[in-house]
């Protein structure tokens, strides 16, 4: 990211001197050199274009994927959904925090205080029968033989991969590719209710039973949607290299929710049965993956290694009591504008943190935020403030702004990782009346803190299970 140029005066120079060196700091051509982002940075501000915070109507070019286990990923509100004709209405921004905030208190119940502590790997086992509200961002894998290319949800939550599958018992929910039909694939075959992988789906959250001796499943999310069907086998197919023969999924018969035209949800939790474990043979349990700046743009999955040529910064992934089938980790402090904030780093150990993909905004523990946001407000009090929006209480009207400086935000983490959020993952726009503080605080003291997918935008997010560790890396994508 391009790096503004420093001004220099004599102790001789005029105010007014000093005025114009500011106002032509703001008044820079905000794009990087090859135009695609409008951010400058100053050593703790950014100065950020107005326009760049609203995505465009069309759909940018994916990254080149040529020689990579890399899958291209996209938001399924965003226009590239509605390119590909999954998803025809967006929801408004309300609709948009009332459904993550179903998913933080699903995440929230399964995960209430009794012990949290930083190792290199621990398993918990999980109690809650339900599971969280399916994530934001969509890719696209093969099923069955032939290959059946089919549209699905990644999330960090979750373990069990699903799709609908014919024949629906009832409708089944609107999809943009043709559903999966287990008749038409040679290589699909059931799995019986003794199946020690029909046990695990009491450790993956999901409910189970048996029909005519075959291991049915059933996974509620935290918004009311579903998945009813059996357990299966199948050929799943990443890239054209990396072909897996004896994939278990769910093949779901009943489903019903706003799954923004996907075929279903690809697993990717700490579970035996999540796609992480499932191919942790050939890719020991290291993907990674970059959200892209905007619901416009292309980001990347990737399986086996980090794309990034740039270093990544690790931290050991945590415990959280009543979390093993998330990732655990472990805040220490958070900086605004370079300078730390004044809570105590036990703030953020009793409570524990999570990192969600599919979590939209990030949540801290009550007195974090409230330093959190009393130092922001402060380095942002030029600009006139705005009403809030459902969980968003730090909100401003930019409308008269074409350029605006934003106070950087650092999260340093335990093992010495220090990460700076990128410009696109401090706010949250609403509209040019309504750009807000992307954070939130939670209710109570005890639960869980959520680094959400607004703050991951950009960054390379390196999940190294084997190595029981999670790292950042900046720069991974526009």
């Amino acid at each position: 990211m391009a790096t503004t140029t420093a001004f220099s005066f004599s102790s001789s120079s005029s105010s007014f001197a000093a005025s114009l060196a500011f106002f032509l700091l703001l008044s820079l051509k905000t794009a990087n050199g090859d135009g695609t982002f409008g951010v400058q940075q100053q050593q703790h501000f950014y100065t950020v274009q107005l326009s760049s915070l609203f995505p465009s109507d069309s759909c940018s070019p994916a990254p080149s994927t040529k020689g990579l286990n890399k899958l291209p990923v996209f938001h399924k509100h965003g226009p590239c959904a509605q390119a590909q004709q999954l998803t025809s209405t967006k929801p408004t921004a309300d609709e948009i925090l009332r459904q993550d905030e179903s998913r933080v208190r699903t995440i929230q119940s399964r995960t209430r205080k009794s012990d949290v502590r930083v190792t290199e790997s621990t398993t918990i086992p999980a109690k809650d029968g339900s599971i969280v509200d399916s994530g934001n961002y969509i890719v696209t894998v093969g099923l069955g033989t032939p290959a059946r290319q089919l549209s699905l949800i990644f999330d960090t939550g979750s373990d069990v991969t699903w799709t609908q599958c014919q024949p629906c018992v009832e409708p089944c929910y609107q999809q943009k590719e043709k559903i999966f039909d287990p008749s038409s694939s040679k290589t699909y075959r059931n799995v019986s209710c003794d199946a020690a992988a029909c046990s695990a789906l009491d450790a993956a959250t999901a409910n189970r039973g048996c029909r005519a001796s075959t291991c049915v499943y059933g996974i509620l999310y935290g918004d009311a949607s579903f998945s009813i069907g059996f357990l299966a086998i199948e050929k799943l197919t990443l890239t054209e290299t990396d072909v897996f023969d004896e994939f278990y999924f769910g093949c779901g018969q009943n489903n019903k929710g706003n799954f923004g035209g996907a075929a279903g949800l690809l697993g990717l939790g700490r579970n035996q049965l999540s796609l992480v474990s499932q191919t942790s043979d050939k890719y020991k349990k290291l993907f990674s993956y970059c959200l892209p700046s905007s619901p416009s743009g292309t980001g990347f999955l990737t399986f086996g290694g980090a794309a990034t040529k740039s270093a990544v910064k690790y931290t050991p992934i945590a415990s959280v009591a009543g979390g093993d089938n998330f990732y655990g980790i472990g805040i220490t402090a958070i900086s605004v504008g370079g300078k730390k904030l004044p809570v105590a780093a036990s703030v953020y150990s009793d409570a524990g943190a999570i990192i969600d993909s599919g979590t939209v905004i990030t949540r801290l523990p009550p007195a974090a935020y409230s330093a959190l946001r009393s130092a922001f407000r402060k380095q942002m009090s030029k600009y006139p403030l705005a009403q809030g929006l459902s969980i968003l209480d730090t909100c401003y009207d930019l409308s008269k702004f074409k350029n605006f400086a934003v106070p950087k935000i650092g999260f340093f983490f335990a093992g010495g990782a220090e990460v700076d959020i990128d410009a696109v993952g401090i706010l949250y726009a609403i509209k040019p009346t309504q750009v807000c503080l992307a954070f939130a605080g939670n209710g109570d003291a005890k639960d869980v803190a959520i680094l959400g997918n607004v703050q991951q935008q950009t960054l390379e997010v390196v999940y190294d299970g084997a190595g029981g560790r999670i790292g950042f890396a900046s720069g991974g994508c526009k």
